[in-house]
């Protein structure tokens, strides 16, 4: 038998009168009034409480189910009877109903005239009860939010999730989420959002048809604490604009700059899609050398994967035939103007025996309860992961890179992993249990984010206040939902709703991976390679990796014509980025951003905006030469043929050959911005004067 446990809802509202409810048996449905204008409505149900709260004026409601199971009552049996009552605790009322071994609290925060706010928590004194809550997908209800993913799709309500951890993971074609922030809003106005530690899993259309479900169980990854809770907030608003931006100032930590001005303006070049990992210093001064003299502007030129002489060692391989003198190598690329980041990781492998030795002496590997530290990567089968939880490690691991960088003339470095999936499991990692272990991604990205905003991660876990850039995973070089182009899109999207506006898109057209090597490339075909540029155009950087020269001319003029056009629109980038500091607004928001009551708008799913100016509307169907475009509420000048459209309206059969990505500019800011967008120099110092110009406009 388990032992006593309780269930405790608390809902937050403001003072009032208080409710004159005796502790007395009632009956369900049963109906609370809570002031002139709410309601709290209950219904008992075999497996828990169904709560449906309303606001009488505005008609809005929200509803969840609270479902109570996996732990045993003292009968053995779901309570048939209720008592309730009015009760005090830190706020000024509540209302509590009692079961036989537990009892639930609502509190509801109804103090402002906008929006109504609550907060659920859960808690069992069972390590084993399993404690959730039921969210029904309703029919024309879109839903936004949620995990990165590998099949990536928006709105999200037919994603599919199988009892899935809620963690930072990579473990397969089909689940991965490097950015996992418990966030969900619909088209309707309300949101979801689990603020609490909590060994949380998400369930969406298994168990319960049309449902995300998401709950608390005490079982791997997590470490099992002695009790089960779960915690979620949420909010009753009229828009989804205004739930996000609700949820955005309570929960979302706020960035205080932005990303390097340079590598927004101007694209990175990475060695990873064309080289894979055989890379060398000769391979390297080539590859500078085409950039130049192919006439396309530079940032970044990242080395990546596979420069140093054992995984781990951060050390570079100096043998003749791969990095004899990265110093020179690095002052030569700084010549031509380029600033070089370097591609690292936590792990060190077994073979690297001085480093891993003195990590495994010193206690800086993650362990497992058992005290087990071996962990396995894609680049090595047994493996030390440098635990960040531990000061002591990560003063060590970040001391070791400062001295790389200085050694070597390394600017910025791009931190891959990061996922709690790679550690040795349940992991025991230092600081609060009931944080583990999404808290490893977390003080993974704060310990490397001390290298400055011109460095990139890949992972995250309530991150969203750091300047630095956080790439979308792999993606893979195809035309389908299944990781290729549609979900360049998508990702952005999930990321921007999950409070990260500083996106880097993964490489122009993908990774371009041959079968499982990582050694080989496979070309992505002409036209993938081209709509995939055009997609990402308007996002905040562009990375290069394989390049428009190994195609043809053509390819090379669009290329060119593409990249000068993002280096245009950099100021616009930078101040929507500026607009995410100042309010928490999304650098590259949903379509329905501007016109958030417009039910077209809440269903798009293959456009996005920048800021609340451009409309984009990539071409992202293999052989597709037009598409249909909705444009939200407004005035909208269509970028390639200068044709103005009033919004909200569709174009049918856009024509968009080749060569044409549509995108659609706000008229006002038009008129601002049409005169640095005639500029045939494309410097930095010109793009970013233009700002002022547009600085005058309200933008945002």
């Amino acid at each position: 038998m388990f032992g006593m446990w309780w269930l405790v809802v608390t809902l937050t509202f403001s003072a009032g009168t208080a409710l004159a409810i005796p502790s007395r048996l009632v009956t369900f449905p049963l109906t609370l009034e809570l002031g002139d204008d709410r309601t709290l409505s209950l219904t008992r149900e075999d497996d828990g409480i169904s709560y449906t709260l309303n606001e009488k004026t505005s008609a809005r409601s929200t509803s969840a189910k609270v479902l109570i199971g996996g732990a045993e009552t003292k009968s053995g049996i779901t309570p048939t009877e209720y008592s309730a009552r009015y009760c005090e605790t830190e706020f000024d009322k509540c209302v509590e109903l009692a079961g036989e071994d537990f009892n639930i609290t609502f509190e509801i925060d109804a103090s402002r005239a906008l929006y109504t706010f609550s907060y659920v928590t859960l808690t069992s004194d069972s390590p084993d009860a399993e404690l959730g809550v039921s969210i029904e997908l309703e029919e024309n209800v879109q839903w936004y939010g949620g995990p990165e993913a590998r099949r990536q799709i928006w709105p999200v309500q037919d994603s599919v999730w199988n009892d899935t951890s809620y963690v930072t993971k990579e473990l397969s074609q089909s689940i991965a989420m490097s950015i996992a922030e418990p966030f969900w809003v619909s088209s309707k106005g309300d949101f979801f959002y689990f603020p609490s530690a909590t060994s949380l899993f998400l369930d969406q259309n298994n168990r319960y048809e049309d449902t995300i479900y998401l709950y608390t169980k005490n079982k791997s990854p997590f470490r099992s604490p002695d009790h089960a809770q779960l915690e979620y907030a949420t909010a009753l608003t009229s828009d989804p604009r205004s739930a996000y931006e609700v949820a955005s100032d309570r929960f979302f930590p706020r960035p205080t700059s932005i990303p390097h001005e340079t590598i927004i303006a101007k694209p990175i070049w990475s060695t990873w899609a064309r080289y894979k990992s055989k890379i060398n210093e000769s391979l390297v001064r080539d590859y500078a050398k085409e950039i130049v003299d192919h006439g396309f502007e530079y940032s970044q030129l990242e080395i990546d994967d596979f420069w140093e002489d054992c995984y781990g060692t951060l050390n570079f391989d100096a043998s003749d035939n791969k990095f004899p003198d990265i110093r020179k190598l690095t002052d030569d690329l700084h010549e031509l103007g380029f600033m070089v980041s370097l591609w690292v990781t936590p792990f060190v492998n077994l073979e690297c025996e001085t480093v891993y030795n003195e990590a495994l002496s010193k206690g800086y590997f993650v362990r497992d309860v058992d005290g087990e530290v071996n962990a396995t990567w894609w680049q090595g089968n047994s493996a030390g992961v440098v635990d960040f939880t531990n000061e002591k490690a990560a003063k060590w691991y970040t001391a070791r890179l400062e001295n790389l960088k200085s050694k070597a003339g390394i600017d910025y470095y791009k931190f891959d992993a990061g996922e709690t999936s790679w550690l040795p499991t349940p992991a025991n990692l230092t600081g609060d249990v009931e944080r583990s272990p999404n808290i490893f991604t977390e003080e993974y990205v704060r310990a490397v984010a001390v290298f400055g905003n011109g460095s990139e991660v890949r992972s995250g876990h309530r991150t969203q206040d750091l300047d630095i850039m956080v790439r979308m995973l792999d993606k893979d070089s195809d035309w389908t939902l299944d990781n290729g182009l549609p979900t360049l899109i998508n990702t952005l999207l999930v990321l921007n709703i999950a409070g990260y506006g500083f996106v880097l898109p993964d490489m122009v057209g993908g990774n371009g991976v041959k079968g499982s090597s990582l050694v080989d490339t496979k070309l992505p075909s002409k036209e993938l390679y081209i709509r995939w540029l055009q997609a990402n155009t308007f996002m905040p950087v562009i990375q290069y990796s394989i390049v428009p020269w190994d195609y043809d001319e053509e390819t090379v003029k669009i290329c060119l014509k593409y990249t000068e056009l993002h280096e245009r629109y950099a100021p616009t980038i930078i101040e929507a980025m500026n607009a995410t500091v100042a309010t928490g607004a999304p650098v590259n928001p949903p379509v329905w951003w501007v016109d958030p009551l417009n039910t077209e708008a809440h269903k798009i799913k293959d456009q996005y905006m920048l800021g609340e100016v451009v409309v984009v509307a990539p071409v992202i169907v293999e052989g597709a030469t037009s598409r249909d475009i909705f444009l939200p509420t407004g005035s909208w000048r269509d970028g390639t043929t200068l044709n103005l459209y009033k919004g909200p309206t569709w174009i049918f059969n856009y024509s968009a050959p080749l060569d044409v990505l549509p995108y659609f500019v706000e008229e006002e800011y038009w008129k601002a911005h049409k005169s640095a967008a005639s500029q045939t120099t494309f410097s930095l110092t010109a793009v970013l004067a233009s700002a002022v110009l547009v600085a005058a406009i309200k933008l945002f």
